[in-house]
């Protein structure tokens, strides 16, 4: 039997591809946000991450390129009731709005090209994270945060095996959520 995730994420609508809770969870314990933390999210998609940052954080922005993204995210914010979570059309490599946040997290593509923009939103120690599907990716978004200046580059990649257990016995099952995305974590340095 799958595990069934929480309440919470049974409720909320699904367009493009979202970031699943053991990746949201690493984001946030890696990250060290809480309660009084600002956060920007690039690449909304369904909202999923969002909405989730916005139930622990002070204030999260969320952008994405696309409107039709942001619709259904915005469903899902109404649908928690979240007033702490504003959603942006705006395209993140053209610039971030907001200063002194304590995290960025860039999921899209070429999430490198929004490396400058994250870098002077974030406030000095701030944590960037790129959600990256592919090695490729986690090289050239190490590259470009090594050229940044940026600190403290560390990258996993998150896999949640399910057990299987029985009366007769507990096994790996064959199933689970295997590969998602590779999360590579950086701090902004002090100085800009």
């Amino acid at each position: 039997m799958m595990f069934i995730y929480p309440k919470m994420y049974r409720k909320l609508r699904r367009g493009p591809q979202v970031i699943l809770p053991k990746d949201i969870g690493m984001i946030i314990a890696y990250s060290g946000i809480s309660k009084q933390s600002v956060c920007v999210d690039a690449g909304t998609g369904s909202g999923w991450l969002a909405v989730s940052l916005a139930r622990l954080c002070k204030k999260v922005y969320s952008y994405d390129v696309r409107q039709d993204f942001i619709d259904i995210a915005e469903k899902n914010r109404v649908a928690l009731g979240l007033d702490n979570l504003e959603l942006i059309n705006k395209d993140v490599t053209k610039g971030i709005a907001q200063r002194d946040v304590d995290l960025v997290v860039l999921d899209m593509p070429s999430s490198e090209k929004a490396l400058s923009s994250a870098r002077k939103a974030l406030r000095p120690e701030g944590t960037v994270v790129g959600y990256l599907p592919h090695t490729e990716q986690v090289s050239r978004f190490a590259a470009k945060l090594s050229k940044l200046g940026f600190t403290d580059v560390y990258a996993i990649e998150t896999i949640v095996r399910d057990m299987l257990v029985r009366e007769e016995g507990t096994r790996p099952s064959t199933k689970g959520i295997w590969h998602t995305a590779y999360l590579v974590f950086a701090r902004n340095s002090a100085a800009i």
